[in-house]
């Protein structure tokens, strides 16, 4: 047998693997043209000035890109997050680096940050959560500890991350935390008490944050754009220490296939993490480098892509809501719908509407782990409204009419 690293058998499926065994064998009804809202891939058209900006430096491939990237671009970002979050332009050098999107480099803070020479380390992640998590920490050799974010009484407090609940011990091991706002599944955006919290317990704790705002450009009032790690630690008068937030242009600019990101925040870290990069072999396609400077840059584009987004959930959500229990997120792309009454099951449902409707949604249970006796994600499933707006307004009018 070959020598393996033990901690590949602790990974599990990933959900879409899940939900291609879950539809083994089952023919969907031809009488419907298929819609598939289970995947959030950006399906709206990429700009043309990005697409023009990445033909204009394919001379670029001709060169070996350094793992920091270009000046150019960690400037373009510098300047972004400062407009983006009314906050002190941070040190292009120092405090940012471009990344391949931001799946990989969620992946691998957690094998650069985890002390392996320490007892038990244990990252925490939410529950529902984007399962890079749990492998980046399963193969750094840590322990997943997943938070349940469960509907509140206080509706403001719905599906965020509540640490009361975690115990000293588990605290006290603790390296790496996973915040992911606005949320994948739930679409819940932190507040700043919520971050102060999570803040405070960092400083208690000595655990890095990882602050997943991949969704932070998709929301729905453009007076009230999602508060950003960064920009709470700034309003609280704090530093960035411990503090790695992560973005991507993927879901912003519909470029899923540039694979193009940064991660921002403390210097010590950033510092630490590009060495780890070095060798990593992580840098990022010089004309992709160009792409990427002009999609920061520009704001009407994303403007416009926020503007389709809204009008699909403002019109999908009303077609919904006799059938589930559903309602436009705080941001994000997605419809984290409860099934009312829980008359059947995620998976029951997810097959109903394949099977019947030609509608591919993913159960909210694959989204999560059974934690602390339960599964958060159960009886939910989570619709991607990635498809156009008349494939979507589609989709809920048969789900409207059928169940």
């Amino acid at each position: 047998m070959l020598p393996m690293n033990p901690n590949l058998n602790l990974l599990q499926p990933y959900p879409f693997q899940r939900l291609r065994d879950l539809f083994k064998g089952i023919t969907p009804n031809p009488a419907f043209t298929p819609i598939n809202l289970s995947i959030g891939e950006p399906k709206h058209a990429t700009p043309e000035l990005i697409k023009n900006a990445l033909v204009s430096n394919l001379s670029g491939l001709a060169n070996y890109p350094t793992t920091v990237g270009s000046i150019e671009l960690r400037t373009a970002i510098s300047h972004w997050i400062s407009r983006r979050y009314n906050i002190p332009a941070l040190n292009a050098d120092t405090a940012i680096l471009p990344v391949n999107g931001s799946r990989e480099a969620l992946f691998a803070l957690a094998q650069a940050i985890i002390d392996k020479t320490q007892p038990d380390p244990v990252v925490i992640s939410p529950n529902p959560f984007y399962q890079i998590y749990e492998g980046a920490a399963f193969l750094a050799g840590a322990t997943p500890y997943f938070l349940n974010t469960l509907p509140h009484k206080d509706p403001n407090q719905n599906h965020v991350m509540d640490f009361s609940s975690v115990p000293v011990d588990i605290l006290k091991r603790t390296q790496l935390v996973y915040v992911c706002s606005p949320g994948n599944p739930s679409g819940k955006v932190m507040s700043l008490a919520q971050w102060k919290t999570i803040f405070e317990l960092s400083d208690l704790y000595g655990f890095v944050i990882a602050a997943d705002e991949c969704y932070s450009e998709i929301y729905f009032d453009e007076a009230n754009p999602p508060l950003g790690a960064l920009q709470a630690a700034h309003l609280l008068g704090r530093s960035y220490k411990n503090l790695i937030v992560f973005s991507s242009l993927s879901k912003r600019s519909n470029v899923p296939g540039m694979r193009s990101g940064f991660v921002a925040g403390d210097e010590k870290i950033i510092e630490a993490f590009t060495l780890y990069r070095t060798y990593h072999g992580c840098a990022m396609n010089p004309a992709v480098q160009a792409a990427s400077v002009a999609a920061w840059d520009d704001e009407a584009h994303v403007i416009e892509n926020r503007t389709l987004y809204a009008q699909k959930f403002n019109d999908v959500t009303p077609l919904l809501t006799d059938i589930l229990e559903v309602a436009v997120p705080d941001a994000a792309f997605y419809l984290w719908a409860k099934i009312k009454d829980n008359a059947i099951s995620d998976t029951e449902f997810a097959i109903k509407l394949y099977r019947d409707l030609n509608i591919t949604v993913l159960p909210g249970s694959f989204l999560a782990r059974e934690a602390h006796g339960i599964n958060p994600g159960k009886n939910f499933i989570r619709m991607a409204l990635v498809a156009s707006y008349d494939e979507c307004i589609e989709a809920a009018k048969r789900i409207r009419e059928h169940f």
